[in-house]
Order: C-alpha cells, then structure tokens, then sequence
C-alpha cells in the first residue's frame, strides 16, 4: 500500500497516453478506480516492476496477475491455444522512465505461470503491438461482462510450456 500513490499516478500517465495515442475510451478518465487497484494489493495481484537508481527503488511499471479463470474468457468469437490452466494479465501501465517495461512484465509472467492470457481495446494499438512482438497469438474477440458499452477486446494468449 506504500506504493499506492506512484501505481496510481502511473496508472494517470497511462490513461492519458492512450488517450493522446486514438484510445481514449478503453480506460477512460477513472479506470482503474482505487477500490480496484486497493482490492488487487490486498490479495497480492499486483505486480511491480522495479530497479534501483541512486540508492532508491523506482518503479517501472505495475500489472495486475489474476490466477483462476476468467469469466469474460468463457465466450470467445474464435478459439484459445487451449483449455489448461492459465492466469490473466490486466492493467499493465509503465511509468515512462524506460522504455519496454510492458514487455518485461510479460516476460516476467511467461516465465513464471507458462499459460497467460491477455485482452486489450481494439485501439490500444501499443498493447496489440507488445503482446504481438512478445510471442502472443491473437485468439479471437471477447466482450467484457461488467460494463455496458465498448466491451469488444482483442483475446491473446501465449502457453510457454
């Protein structure tokens, strides 16, 4: 919970960026609201990339790792690699101070859980991009079930063993 102010704020820069970058709505001006990113530190989902610089910990980006299957993943307009155990990354956002921070997060998770699997906005062409160039297949299309409108994502997953 230290770190709530820096994840939050990198979670603004992140909003902000795909809003300049044709993607304003996948995010909009709130998501991830507090409660989320509070209720993914209490059950030791969120994930932190950090180095150290000057004697300090800095973080470089922050993702969210959710075991279990997903209930958005039931339905697919298309088909996954397959049907074995997988966890989920969300809510990856950097906080700009290097560059590919997104992809070691991912690669972060590859090597740690094998089976992962992903979901992004049809503008967010940057995560299409990393998830593509980091190995994952595009699976087909989901629909998010906990919102109303613009719930069309593109499926990746990537099983490394």
């Amino acid at each position: 919970m230290r770190d709530l102010a820096q994840i939050q704020a990198n979670y603004q820069r992140a909003r902000e960026l795909m809003a300049a970058n044709g993607n304003p709505t996948q995010w909009g001006h709130e998501f991830p609201r507090e409660a989320v990113v509070r209720d993914d530190i209490a059950n030791q989902r969120t994930m932190l990339l950090v180095d150290t610089k000057d004697g300090r910990e800095r973080i470089l980006a922050q993702f969210a790792v959710c075991p279990g299957e997903d209930p958005t993943y039931q339905t697919i307009d298309g088909a996954w690699l397959d049907n074995d155990g997988y966890v989920t990354i969300h809510r990856i956002a950097s906080s700009g101070l290097v560059r590919h921070a997104a992809r070691e997060c991912i690669k972060w998770a590859l090597q740690h859980y094998g089976n992962v699997r992903a979901d992004t906005h049809p503008n967010n062409k940057a995560m299409q991009h990393v998830l593509e160039s980091s190995g994952f297949a595009r699976c087909g299309l989901i629909e998010l079930i906990d919102r109303p409108t613009d719930t069309t994502r593109i499926a990746y997953q990537r099983h490394e063993w």
